[in-house]
């Protein structure tokens, strides 16, 4: 299973590249496995404002349907436009042309909270 060293994680198989303030969000290699065959993704609203841990979008698959969880509270400053019409991106590239959305972090201390690639390789198993 992949988990790349250069990302954070959450224990919901959420990953955030964080850069500065902003954070590229998407699910990891692992959750899309679990999820099967992605055929829709319901992607938050440009400019809403998310809590560390609420739910801002939805994941459509096969057989399931799965939230989408913020790992940092802040304002939602771009979507992956992309996933409407292409959303096996996700399967294909969780951790590249499968992003999710892009948010400005509005509080650095949170990013304590998110699991390292060890920490998150253990969670897994």
């Amino acid at each position: 299973m992949n988990i790349p060293a250069n990302l954070k994680y959450t224990n919901d198989h959420e990953w955030a590249l964080i850069t500065d303030d902003v954070a590229l969000v998407g699910i990891t290699e692992y959750a899309q496995s679990q999820l099967g065959d992605i055929v829709y993704v319901e992607l938050p609203q440009v400019g809403a404002i998310v809590q560390q841990g609420a739910a801002i979008g939805t994941i459509e698959a096969v057989k399931t349907v799965a939230d989408v969880y913020s790992p940092v509270s802040g304002e939602i400053i771009a979507v992956n436009a992309a996933l409407k019409d292409a959303s096996e991106l996700i399967n294909k590239d969780p951790y590249g042309e499968g992003w999710i959305a892009k948010i400005k972090i509005t509080n650095q201390d949170e990013i304590d909270n998110l699991l390292s690639p060890a920490d998150y390789q253990k969670l897994i198993g």
